[in-house]
């Protein structure tokens, strides 16, 4: 199956997964067959099936047994025993676990779009740089970064321009960053760790 990704630390457990199977594929990769059967029948869309299966096959890729993930009222999932993140993007699925603290992963396809909506979440004082004399992989890290951290603060009203600040960094393949939020009276301060691929940014962190 295709785990493309897979980094195993002593906090946490993260994974990207191409989604390069077919629906069937994925019901007879999984356990508990019948479950997962059921719980496809509320959606419409085979896309959206496809990626719900996905990450269910990352997640007992990474675990090793049948996890059912589970949501607040708010839209974020849990699982029972440890805390879980979920990113998807066009053609891979992204997951992160950990039953050490909250976490949070994001992962973006690369494209230059990013350019025409930077200004609803860049801030003024916040510093792009080229990185292969290309600045979209600078702006795509303040997005997914700020996308992780919404994920980690999990308050449905943030404002990425006024509550969530990342701190100035150089773009390199692999590396992390400083990032702190305005929202909550704690202000809290996030380690963003973060990779390029040709085909997408990841960008997680642990609380």
């Amino acid at each position: 199956m295709a785990l493309l990704i897979h980094r195993n630390e002593s906090t946490y457990q993260l994974g990207v997964w191409k989604m390069d199977e077919t629906i069937e594929q994925l019901l007879e990769f999984l356990p508990e067959k019948t479950y997962y059967e059921e719980e496809i029948k509320r959606f419409k869309a085979s896309h959206r099936i496809h990626e719900w299966l996905s990450v269910r096959a990352l997640l007992y890729t990474l675990l090793k047994t049948h996890q059912p993930v589970k949501y607040l009222s708010t839209g974020k999932p849990y699982l029972d025993n440890q805390y879980i993140s979920i990113s998807h993007t066009k053609g891979y699925v992204a997951v992160i676990v950990s039953s050490n603290a909250e976490v949070g992963i994001d992962i973006e396809q690369y494209s230059r779009r990013v350019h025409k909506v930077a200004t609803k979440f860049m801030r003024d004082d916040e510093v792009t740089v080229t990185y292969k004399e290309d600045s979209t992989w600078s702006l795509l890290l303040h997005w997914s970064a700020k996308e992780t951290m919404f994920k980690s603060i999990d308050d449905c009203e943030i404002d990425f321009r006024k509550h969530l600040h990342i701190l100035p960094f150089n773009v390199n393949d692999t590396g992390s960053f400083e990032s702190i939020e305005y929202k909550t009276v704690n202000q809290y301060k996030f380690h963003i760790n973060y990779l390029l691929n040709p085909e997408f940014v990841l960008t997680w962190q642990i609380k």
